[in-house]
């Protein structure tokens, strides 16, 4: 059955979204960007926009001569979360060659590019049989190609896997690993084959490394100018000129890397690493205890409990 919210189907309600971020975006919206984006009929595009404006009177006005409804100046969002993050993700979405009319909701992107990273290759049959064992709580058997130079060859390992990871450029399986007793991370192009389910090793519970969180604190480098650490602080979101980003344990490598901060950042060139972590002894210590399979528990000050 169709979402209700509101006294509105979920269909219904997602198009009056659309008019919405058609008008707060690009200023305008018509019954034919409708009708290309959801295949309704004429009829059913013009209720749509009847409705729209019986429940937001004063946020749009009928442009005669472009022929369009266009934003009003007292406008005000009643269906959309007007995030830029989102804009952007579905801008992103249009560069990378997503149905941009139909998937984006953009009408007219502007000119733009993103910084390309080689398409992972990931078997679908993979992913569906990784996918299947963590709904079925069951282990299968993976060809794995592992970097370890003891294990130069692809080797078949039965894991368990309960979730997944993404660091940025690639996806990865979290899963108890059989042959070393332990979870570990297993990336997902580097999957080869997959065969049958069977009993599983410790579950997704037992992966304290998954449930536990730390608190990486940044700021931005010390050796920045006030005015370059204040658009530093604004740029990631800080406060006091401060943040504490909550993350999984078994995510701290990946995050860490991913903001420059494996290494000293303090005393790298702030014109390339704009951040500095705070509290970067203890996190390393932390860090330290995950590679090596040891439980944090007692490692993190002030660590949270995923739930």
């Amino acid at each position: 059955m169709p979402k209700i919210v509101d006294g509105l189907r979920w269909g219904v309600e997602q198009r009056l979204e659309f008019i919405e971020f058609r008008l707060f975006w690009e200023g305008g919206v018509n019954r034919s960007d409708i009708i290309d984006t959801f295949g309704v009929s004429v009829p059913q595009a013009s209720k749509d926009l009847t409705l729209y404006q019986e429940r937001a009177p004063h946020n749009m006005i009928y442009d005669k001569s472009a022929k369009r409804y266009i934003a009003a100046g007292g406008f005000k969002p009643q269906f959309l979360n007007p995030d830029p993050d989102a804009f952007l993700s579905r801008l992103q979405a249009v560069v990378e060659g997503a149905d941009w009319q139909r998937d984006s909701w953009i009408s007219a992107a502007p000119d733009a590019d993103v910084a390309l990273t080689p398409k992972r290759d990931v078997d679908g049959d993979v992913l569906r049989a990784v996918l299947n064992a963590i709904r079925n709580r069951r282990s299968i058997d993976v060809m794995y190609q592992s970097m370890n130079p003891q294990r130069p060859d692809p080797k078949w390992r039965r894991i368990t896997p309960h979730a997944f990871g993404y660091d940025g450029f690639r996806w990865h399986a979290r899963a108890f690993c059989h042959l070393e007793e332990t979870f570990k991370d297993f990336l997902l192009p580097r999957i080869l084959k997959s065969r049958g389910e069977d009993e599983p090793g410790a579950s997704g519970e037992a992966d304290h490394f998954w449930h536990e969180y730390y608190p990486l604190e940044i700021a931005p480098h010390p050796a920045l100018t006030s005015s370059q650490q204040e658009v530093v602080a604004k740029d990631y979101g800080m406060k006091g000129r401060k943040c504490v980003l909550r993350v999984r344990v078994a995510m701290l490598f990946y995050v860490m890397k991913r903001l420059g901060l494996l290494n000293d950042a303090v005393n790298e060139d702030p014109r390339r690493q704009h951040i500095v972590l705070l509290n970067e002894a203890d996190a390393k210590r932390v860090l330290e205890l995950a590679n090596t399979g040891r439980i944090v528990r007692e490692a993190a000050v002030g660590r949270e409990t995923a739930g």
